[in-house]
């Protein structure tokens, strides 16, 4: 398998604190990589042990095949980060800035400046300067200095962050084609995890600190299967009824008017029969799978579009 990073046993204590512990986590080359978990679980502070802009206090950590020592700064080269909040020269214009960004990268084709201005919708700000823009606006241009060189690796801390609906949707189809049509490999952190599951190729989940799961999203889809969800005014007489009448067992209430059936061969039509002629009334039916968000939820706490 060939893997763009790799980190084992990743570590970073302040002052007898661990913020980050034995993180070991695999990036292939040429996939989406979502990283997920609520604010201050040591999703920054990994990201920037990668780009040795913070020292590890025990680990090891593996780029392009070569491991990152403290003296190391030639792979930042193949590297395009964002990382917390965006910093720019705030007397430069947007484009000023992406100049500055070529030059001090060794980056001389000046004509990808209007492709990426253009591809983050920042072409007709390009003349304004930096702390003229919303908040959006500088994670869009931080999100065009990142991937301005081309970079091999890009690592992009919450992108989406201050984004109106129509922006995320734009940086979801812009990410997706870094991927598809440049072969970028993204490292890409959110607490959003319905953004996430939309894009990415494999997952890993951390909480204060600890890598908790690492997986692909085909075997967690694949693990997650169908249920049937039916929404009633009735729930408890509607169990009875599963229970007594259907033979139907694996199932849940869940919160007030929902049941989930796991496992059942019977049809929609059939339960639904069953449920009319005792005078259950049926609000919906239908079949539905666990959401990545879901799982997490259930795997971290981590609450539906946790801010």
């Amino acid at each position: 398998m060939d893997y763009i990073v790799q980190t084992k046993g990743l570590t970073k204590r302040y002052d007898g604190h661990t913020v980050v512990s034995d993180v070991s986590l695999s990036i292939k080359k040429g996939e989406i990589y979502g990283f997920l978990g609520p604010n201050g679980a040591g999703k920054s502070t990994i990201m920037k042990m990668l780009i040795n802009a913070i020292k590890p206090t025990s680990g090891e950590i593996e780029l392009f095949g070569s491991p990152v020592r403290e003296d190391s700064f030639r792979y930042l080269q193949r590297i395009g980060s964002m990382i917390e909040y965006p910093i720019f020269y705030e007397k430069l214009t947007a484009r000023e800035n992406l100049e500055l960004h070529c030059a001090y990268m060794g980056y001389h084709n000046k004509q990808t400046i209007s492709d990426v201005l253009e591809w983050v919708d920042l072409s007709r700000e390009a003349h304004k300067r930096p702390h003229q823009f919303s908040l959006g606006m500088r994670q869009r241009l931080c999100v065009a200095r990142a991937i301005l060189t081309k970079p091999e690796l890009v690592i992009l801390d919450e992108p989406i962050n201050g984004l109106d609906p129509e922006g995320i949707q734009s940086m979801r189809r812009l990410l997706k084609k870094l991927n598809k049509e440049y072969g970028m490999t993204l490292f890409i952190s959110s607490h959003i995890i319905g953004e996430i599951e939309q894009i990415a190729d494999t997952i890993g989940m951390i909480k204060d600190g600890t890598l908790i799961e690492e997986t692909s999203m085909e075997t967690l889809k694949e693990q997650n299967t169908e249920y049937i969800e039916l929404v009633t005014n009735d729930p408890k007489k509607a169990a009875v009824l599963l229970h007594d009448q259907l033979n139907i067992t694996n199932f849940k209430i869940i919160e007030n008017q929902r049941i989930r059936i796991f496992s059942s061969e019977m049809s929609h039509a059939s339960i639904s029969k069953a449920l009319i002629l005792e005078d259950i009334e049926i609000h919906s039916i239908q079949t539905k799978q666990t959401t990545l968000e879901e799982y997490f939820i259930k795997k971290i706490g981590l609450r539906k579009n946790h801010q």
